[in-house]
């Protein structure tokens, strides 16, 4: 799955306005209300200005997204609620609403391709971290072993910056199962609901206490 380039913050194409101080500073976009395009009136944007307003938007919908994973409830309810009322401020708009909508699906597609990447990078560190351990578990029974056979009964070794010590401890080691007699062991029970019965049975009509038969849409952005 190929990896998107990361979504940064776009500045504004407006011109900036003094500030609360005077000074001319202006914050960062984080607006999803459409701005009109410069120009003489009724003269159509150019393709610059509507690529910068698609970047600016998607830049506004891609911080929404970072807020709807804040861990304050208030934050993510306060940012579906702007996304929300975006898309819904557009309802009969032809052109409005499908830029907005379009503009989502872009994050959307660009944090489920950046979500597969971070996957494939944890497993490859885990596999790197694995292999680091057990190269660290056979250097360690290595060194036991040597100096346990230098200064036997010896279960604990001083160096300049290190300790190496020991516990004594006991474990049962099974060498044949079905050899044991059965006072020796322990059976355990578990039950699983049949659901390709249960669906079946719940499709004919018929009542099952406990059990009820959902019917879901998923979707897909392609």
């Amino acid at each position: 799955m190929p990896v998107l380039t990361p979504i940064h913050e776009v500045p504004s194409t407006a011109p900036a306005g003094p500030g609360p101080d005077g000074s001319g500073a202006s914050g960062p976009v984080c607006s999803l209300q459409r701005v009109a395009p410069q120009g003489a009136p009724g003269k159509s944007s150019s393709l610059w200005q509507l690529g910068i307003e698609a970047q600016d938007l998607t830049a506004a919908i891609a911080q929404l997204a970072e807020q709807l994973e804040a861990e304050e409830e208030d934050t993510r309810n306060r940012a579906l609620a702007e996304l929300e009322t975006a898309l819904l401020a557009e309802e009969g708009n032809r052109q409005a609403l499908p830029a907005k909508a379009d503009a989502t699906c872009w994050v959307i597609e660009h944090l489920r391709g950046q979500a597969a990447y971070r996957q494939q990078q944890a497993r490859r560190l885990t596999d790197l971290a694995r292999s680091d351990a057990g190269r660290a578990d056979a250097l360690e029974q290595s060194l036991v072993l040597v100096l346990t056979r230098l200064q036997p009964g010896t279960t604990r070794f001083s160096f300049p910056n290190h300790k190496l010590t020991s516990r004594r401890s006991e474990a049962v080691e099974i060498a044949d199962l079905e050899a044991l007699d059965p006072q020796w062991l322990m059976f355990k029970t578990s039950a699983q609901p049949d659901k390709a019965a249960i669906k079946s049975a719940l499709k004919s009509g018929q009542q099952i206490t406990g059990a009820q038969l959902l019917c879901r849409r998923s979707w897909r952005i392609t």
